[in-house]
């Protein structure tokens, strides 16, 4: 009777479950939680471990921590990495989604990435049972990113869906309600944050934070040189004398930081148009190809893309909402969502 009773107070929820960003979406509601997949963990000397804190808050500790207390991103390249502080960070999300109504026991859809292993969804499916969900639901990124970004996946038309994220890029070709063909590589925000840190210590000498490259990722980043040049101070520590110093960094000098991470993200667009079905690579031709996730925000990225594929590149609405949009509107219909969903 409780099960019964917890399910009817239930709000479906969709779960961008992200290697740099959680989005959650309830049903009804729209994007309710946007927040950073980093918890801060503290070690007790007895080996049992408490968290402090999750998301937001978390991240603010990266890089500034004492020994006893870690920042850790439970999901790495997309997948699982640290079970128990992905379902402490499930359980987080649920609750402040539910206003911490313990009893609630919600269906939840949760996305991944295509290149997911067996082993790896059950970790997926036990964490969010684990953490109060009532039935789970896997659904792969590219697909919940085109029904995110308005397409119709339900029609004998090809759509391809390019999904930057954190950890992974995912490209598939989407038709009749299924992926035709797709490829997953595990470069996408994080790779490009890594970039950019060996650039600058290679090129000044200076050791900058993960956080500091986003930012300048964000700020003055670009995949493609024109247009106004900016530039930004960066501070971080000095190789040679080992004390603070600050330099200026220009966006053509992030473009070729940038530059390597970009061109492998090209180069599996190429690789899933060469085995793309000719019908479907003529319906490509005409409809272009849809960028979504938070690394099609990157500047002239969309631009790069058009210059090396010689497709038009549509940048979703929003590419940064549209996976978490996309599992949301699938929750409205069942029967599709039983047919897009992975098997159990």
């Amino acid at each position: 009777m409780l099960k019964w009773f917890a399910g009817l107070m239930s709000d479906d929820l969709a779960i961008d479950l992200g290697t740099a960003n959680t989005l959650v979406f309830s049903r009804g509601r729209g994007i309710i939680c946007s927040e950073p997949s980093v918890v801060a963990v503290s070690q007790k000397p007895d080996g049992t471990r408490k968290i402090l804190a999750v998301g937001t808050e978390a991240k603010e500790m990266i890089g500034r921590t004492p020994g006893t207390i870690r920042a850790t991103r439970p999901i790495q390249d997309g997948v699982i990495a640290d079970f128990d502080v992905t379902e402490a960070m499930l359980r987080y999300f649920i609750q402040r989604a539910h206003n911490r109504r313990r009893l609630v026991r919600p269906r939840i859809v949760i996305c991944v990435p295509p290149c997911i292993t067996s082993v790896e969804k059950r970790a997926v499916r036990e964490s969010a049972m684990l953490a109060g969900a009532r039935e789970v639901y896997l659904m792969e990124e590219p697909m919940a990113a085109a029904l995110g970004a308005g397409l119709n996946v339900t029609e004998p038309t090809g759509n391809m869906v390019v999904d930057v994220g954190g950890g992974t890029t995912d490209v598939a070709v989407i038709s009749l309600a299924g992926i035709v063909t797709s490829n997953s590589v595990r470069i996408g925000g994080d790779k490009m944050d890594e970039s950019i840190i060996s650039f600058v210590k290679r090129k000044h000498n200076l050791l900058i934070g993960e956080r500091t490259a986003e930012i300048l990722k964000i700020t003055i980043g670009t995949a493609l040189s024109g247009g106004k040049t900016k530039t930004m101070e960066v501070k971080g520590r000095d190789l040679v004398a080992g004390i603070p110093k600050m330099i200026v960094m220009s966006s053509e000098e992030l473009q070729e930081a940038l530059a390597e991470p970009t061109a492998r993200i090209v180069d599996v667009v190429r690789e899933t148009l060469e085995t793309t079905p000719p019908e479907l690579a003529s319906d490509i031709v005409d409809r272009g190809v849809v960028l979504v996730g938070g690394g099609a925000l990157l500047r002239n990225f969309d631009q790069l893309l058009r210059e090396e594929t010689h497709l038009p590149i549509v940048r979703a609405e929003d590419p940064f909402t549209a996976v978490a949009v996309g599992a949301g509107k699938a929750l409205d219909q069942l029967d599709l969502l039983r047919d897009i969903c992975l098997p159990a």
